[in-house]
This record gives C-alpha cells, structure tokens and sequence, in this order.
C-alpha cells in the first residue's frame, strides 16, 4: 500500500491507495521510420519494430552474451547431418486471444516468411528451410535444403515472431501474439498504447503498460526526455556529444553497452561511378575511421570496423587494420578514370543520432583526395521511403545480427535488404559452402573470406560498430543488453 497527501484548500487528507493506482507506464519514443506505414505484421518490410518486439515471441531468443536461448521452444536437436531440427514446444503458452499455441502456429508463421509472394526481407535469412512440420501439437521438424550447424541462430532473428496459425485469414489477429504487452491502441503517427498481459508466461509483467511516442527527429528526442515528456532513449540512445546533457543531471542514468549496432555509408554498386570496384574502395579507404570513432562517439563509444558488419563479439568476425590512404584512393580513382578526383551527392537525414556528424566528417576526410561530397540533407520522416536504397549514396543504420543472419540478408545477391546492391556469386558460394561446413574452424575461415572480399570491393562504409549510450529516467531499469535482447517483461519503473 501507497500513502498520498492530497490537498483541498487547506486540508491535507492522507488516504490509503494500492500500488495498482499508480499507472507505470513506459513513455518510448521510436522514429516513425516509415512515414505513418508502420505494420504490426513483423515480416512486413515496413515492420513497426518496438511493438513487435513487445506483442510477440520467437522460437529462440539471444541470451546474455548473444547465444541462443529457450524462448518458445525449450530445446532443440539436430540430426547428424544438420539437416533436419526437432523443436519441442513450450506447453501451456496463450495468445493475447486466449487461443494456445501450437505446432501449427509455428509452421503457419514460417510458411509465410517463405513465401514468395510476401514482401518479406527476412525471407533471405530464412530460405534455407525446405519445410516445417508439426509432428505434433507440440513439436516442429524443420527440414533444411542445405546443412546449417548454426540454424538455431538464424531463428533469433527479431522478425521471426510466432503469430496465430489464421492471421492472413482474419486480420484482426494482426498484432495478437505470445509477449508480454498486448495492443491497446494503434496510432502510429500519435501514440501507441500497450498493456501488460496478465497471462505471459513468464508472468505478469512488470510494468501496466508502454506508451510509444512518434517523434522522427533525433534532437527533438533529446529535448523530449530533458524535459521528463518522454522516460528513456534507446535503439541508438545518445551522440558523446549529447551525451553530457544527462550525466551531470541526477534526474537521469547512462548504461553504455557494447553492440553490434552500426552506422554507415552506403555507395549502390549499380549506379555509376559506384559501379566501379575500385572507385567504391577509393570511396572507403579515404575515411579515417579512428578520428570518426573518436569526434562521434567519443573515447570509449566504439569499436573499429573495416567495412564488415559483422561485430568484435561474433565468433566469426575477421581481424584486419584499415588505415586512412589518401594517396591509395587518388591512385584508384585515377585507374578508374578520375584523376581530377570526384563529385558525389551523399544523401542523409536528421532521422538518426549520428548521421549529419558522420557525413560531416567524411566529407571532410574525402577533400583530401579529391573526392568532393555534396551532402543533401532530406526530411526525417520520408527518409526510409524516400532515400534509404533509393539514392546512388546514402547513409544508413543497422542493429546487431550475426553473421550468417547479416552476410545473407544485405549482402547476398537479390536480398530485399541488399542495400549496397552488391551481387558476387563468389561470395554467395562461400556463405553456402560455410553453412554445409560442420567444423567451427573451417566454418570460420570461410566466413572470414567472405568478410574480405567486401574490404576489397564493396560498397558498404563501415567505420564502426557503436557502444549505445542508453539514457533513462533514474526510476526507470532497463537490463543492461542490446535492443534485441531486452527482456521487455522485467523492464521497471518506479
């Protein structure tokens, strides 16, 4: 029980009130990345990631560290050839609707993610699976067209989100899942509302509900949670810049975790000059990526990448230096027929954090051989309909995935999401072969290759991976793990 002193005129009245009363709802912001088009459907190409984080579950979640856990299934085997997996089934889990859930709502849930009339990106990762199965109410045979020792893993992808076996059937079952909030109120461009679900199977969370607050526009997110309207700031949390606002200010806390997590720059490989391989490493080894780390995360904000997306905490990421070589990128692009240099229009938004610095330093980083950046700042809400995989050079932003999941969906030749638009049959050969490979080792190097052909010729600017300076309000607790990991049920706020 809860004492409240309340006031009428000059009466102060001390009344009894259960903990109940008291709403904790968690104010979140999210970007309206997608102009008002964000879907509830989790394999949507314009999902409204934040409540499908919250309405449903996977299979297999990351743990910790990242490796897989127990979500929905409790365990898994493999048959000796990692061509075929056994998912038994957690009993006695209800959706939002009281329906339980079975076998049959898992296969239904991949068969959709396969199918090819879906726009669905997350089918890239996914399209190893031959056929799912329901031996019983209870257990799932996956049967693969190709081995896969790490197949688990690509089923912790955050779109691969169990939903009712009838959904494309009854639509009004769209944002009916297993998680731990259920859908209250839609408005995408206004505020969305969940509620806790008193039925969760880990039990009843611990907040009543989420409330997520469209705000596009990375400073005005700022401003939102210095004047308490809004009670944290994840995804990609806070630049170092802004970083002093909040930890001189008792009001608020600061969790500064190491993530997959990257900005980049992207240069289409179909659109010329970009279509030259040695013009896009010219466009790449031009950056230093030390001074970029250092003025936009600050000292301790990151970790150096030379343009792999795969993380420092990955298994398989390859180990390389990547100096700044000024004279190296002029010599390129005098070979491919520029030896005055080069224009290029770079198109970013105020969508993102770290965007406009990043661009900013590039730009300035590139005049030293010649390459002369038009920077062409476009509106944050249109920004993923208008300029993301639309523009000839463009930045971008990418969560932790690992690395069979990201190499398959933005590299792999045709991928919804092969932003880059980089098509080598080599590599897409070298990620089927590393599949097939059951030896961690010779698995390792094989990926590895992969990771190096992209330094040397593709068009993806990775200059790191990021620690993300999450700020909350100091009575909110959110576990200290990346966004895709965020165990939504045990999230506080006093």
């Amino acid at each position: 029980m809860l004492l409240k002193k309340l006031v009428y005129g000059s009466l102060f009245v001390t009344c009894m009130l259960s903990s109940a009363a008291y709403a904790e709802t968690l104010r979140t912001p999210h970007q309206l990345e997608w102009r008002g088009q964000e879907s509830l459907d989790p394999i949507s190409s314009t999902r409204f990631y934040y409540p499908t984080q919250m309405l449903y579950s996977r299979l297999v979640r990351q743990d910790e560290t990242g490796a897989p856990s127990p979500e929905l299934a409790t365990k898994w085997t493999a048959n000796e050839t990692a061509t075929e997996w056994t998912f038994d089934l957690r009993k006695n889990v209800k959706f939002h609707n009281g329906q339980a859930l079975t076998a049959a709502d898992v296969v239904a849930t991949i068969d959709r993610i396969l199918d090819v009339k879906r726009d669905a990106p997350v089918r890239s990762v996914l399209s190893i699976i031959q056929e799912a199965k329901a031996i019983d109410d209870y257990t799932v045979l996956f049967t693969l067209n190709k081995a896969h020792s790490d197949f688990p893993i690509l089923l912790m992808d955050y779109r691969v989100k169990i939903l009712p076996a009838n959904v494309d059937q009854d639509k009004s079952l769209v944002g009916i899942g297993t998680g731990p909030f259920k859908l209250e109120n839609l408005n995408v461009e206004g505020t969305t509302s969940l509620i806790a679900y008193n039925e969760y199977w880990e039990g009843k969370p611990k907040l009543d509900g989420i409330d997520l607050i469209a705000i596009a526009d990375d400073s005005a997110r700022v401003q939102a949670l210095l004047a308490r309207q809004i009670d944290w700031i994840g995804w990609s949390g806070v630049t170092s810049q802004q970083l002093p606002l909040f930890q001189s200010n008792s009001m608020f806390k600061v969790d500064s975790i190491a993530t997959g997590e990257w900005r980049g720059i992207i240069f289409k490989n179909d659109v010329a000059p970009f279509t030259d391989p040695k013009v896009r490493k010219a466009m790449r080894i031009v950056a230093d990526r030390e001074e970029m780390a250092r003025l936009i995360l600050g000292g301790d904000g990151g970790a150096i990448s030379c343009d792999t997306p795969v993380w420092k905490g990955d298994q398989y990421r390859m180990e390389i230096e990547c100096k700044q070589d000024i004279e190296g990128a002029k010599k390129l692009l005098a070979e491919a027929g520029f030896p005055d240099g080069i224009d290029i229009d770079l198109y970013t938004s105020n969508t993102d954090t770290y965007f406009r610095p990043l661009v900013e330093i590039y730009q300035r980083q590139a005049a030293k051989a010649n390459i002369r950046v038009h920077i062409k700042m476009t509106p944050s809400d249109s920004y993923w309909n208008d300029v993301w995989m639309k523009k000839s050079a463009f930045t971008t932003v990418w969560g932790q995935r690992p690395t069979d999941q990201i190499l398959n969906e933005a590299y792999r030749g045709g991928a919804s999401w092969n932003e880059s638009v980089w098509n080598n049959t080599e590599f897409d050969q070298l990620l089927d072969t590393a599949r097939l490979t059951l030896d961690f080792n010779s698995r390792k190097k094989l990926y590895i290759e992969a990771q190096k052909m992209l330094w040397e010729e593709g068009g993806s600017l990775i200059p790191f991976h990021l620690r993300n300076h999450r700020v909350t309000m100091k009575n909110v607790t959110i576990p200290a793990v990346d966004d895709f990991s965020i165990r939504w049920d045990l999230v506080t706020k006093d």
